[in-house]
C-alpha cells in the first residue's frame, strides 16, 4: 500500500495543490472550512496560479495563493512551515498589501472588497489558547462587539500542531482538512479513513497530491525539503553551540554567545525573542562583527 510521499505542508507542494486551475474546488473548500457559514465561496479567480516557469525565474519567491470571489472578495491563503515569531506582522502585511493592490486597479477607497487572510502553521504560534483555529477581525472595544463598520479585514490562524484530534474526533471540514495536512504520510487512495472518505475533496486531495510532480517539479521540491532541513540544522546546531559556550562564561554570556551564532541564519528580532536579550544588544553584537 503505498502512502503519500509528497508533504502538502511544504509550501511549494501546497501551492500546485491549492493554487491550480485543476485545483481550484480544493481551494474553494479549504476555505470554506475556515469562513463562516455566511460567507461560503462557490466560486473564485485565481489571480497568481501556480506557475513552474515563475517559480523558476525567481517570480514566485512567496508561495502564496491569491483568490478573488465574483462578488469581490479577495482570499489570501500562506502554508508556512517554518517557525516565524513575528508572522503576525508578516499576516498583516500581506493582507494590507492584496487591499492595495485592488486600488492598483484604479478603484476608489469606496469599492474596496472584504480581504481575508487564512495562514496555515506548521508551527505554535498563538500563546494561551489550546484552539488550533482562532479568528481575529476589528472590534469596536466599547462593546466588544463586530458591529460591521470595518469588515474589510479578517485574519485567520490555523495552527496544525495544535491539531490532535483522532479520526473518531474529526466532524467539521477543517478538522478533516487538517487531518489531510498533518497525516498525509498515513494516508492512500486504498484506504481511506472513513471520516475522511466521505468528503469528495479530501479524497481528490489524496489521489492527487503523489501524481502533481512531474520529474522536473519533484526536483524542485526535494530541494526544498533540503533547504527546510538545513535551516532548521543549523539553528539547532548554533543554539547548542552558543549553550556550550554559555556554560563556560555565565548566563548572560551564553546569550551573547548564541545569538552570536545565530546572526547569519536569523534577523535581529527573532534572535532577541529566542535569547531574551534586547533587540538593541542584538544589532550592537551585529554591528561589532
Amino acid at each position: 500500500m503505498l502512502m503519500c510521499r509528497i508533504n502538502p505542508r511544504v509550501d511549494f507542494a501546497f501551492k500546485k495543490l491549492f493554487g491550480s486551475e485543476e485545483n481550484k474546488d480544493l481551494l474553494i473548500s479549504l476555505i470554506n472550512a475556515v469562513v463562516s457559514d455566511d460567507q461560503q465561496v462557490s466560486d473564485i479567480e485565481l489571480k497568481n496560479p501556480y506557475n513552474l516557469a515563475d517559480y523558476q525565474a525567481g517570480k514566485m519567491s512567496i508561495l502564496d495563493i491569491k483568490a478573488k470571489t465574483a462578488q469581490g472578495r479577495w482570499f489570501n491563503v500562506e502554508m508556512q512551515i517554518s517557525e516565524d515569531y513575528y508572522f503576525d506582522k508578516r499576516a498583516i502585511y500581506y493582507w494590507a498589501k492584496l487591499v492595495t493592490e485592488q486600488l492598483s486597479e484604479g478603484m476608489m477607497f469606496k469599492e474596496l472588497k472584504k480581504t481575508v487572510s487564512i495562514n496555515i502553521l506548521d508551527f505554535n504560534f498563538i500563546p494561551d489558547t489550546r484552539e488550533f483555529h482562532n479568528c481575529y477581525k476589528i472590534l469596536n472595544t466599547a462593546g466588544g462587539k463586530d458591529d460591521k463598520l470595518h469588515d474589510v479585514f479578517e485574519l485567520h490562524y490555523v495552527e496544525l500542531r495544535k491539531f490532535d484530534k483522532t479520526y473518531g474526533e474529526i466532524h467539521s471540514a477543517l478538522d478533516r482538512w487538517s487531518a489531510f495536512l498533518t497525516k498525509a504520510h498515513q494516508l492512500s487512495n486504498n484506504a481511506i479513513p472513513e471520516a475522511l472518505s466521505h468528503d469528495p475533496a479530501i479524497v481528490k486531495a489524496i489521489s492527487a497530491v503523489d501524481r502533481m510532480f512531474d520529474e522536473e517539479e519533484r526536483v524542485i521540491y526535494e530541494v526544498r525539503m533540503q533547504s527546510l532541513a538545513d535551516v532548521e540544522s543549523k539553528i539547532a546546531s548554533a543554539l547548542e553551540q552558543g549553550l556550550e559556550k554559555g556554560r563556560e562564561q555565565g548566563k548572560e554570556q551564553e546569550k551573547m554567545a548564541i545569538a552570536c551564532s545565530l546572526l547569519e541564519l536569523l534577523d535581529d528580532e527573532v534572535i532577541a525573542a529566542k535569547t531574551g536579550l534586547t533587540l538593541e544588544a542584538v544589532r550592537q553584537l551585529r554591528s561589532e562583527r
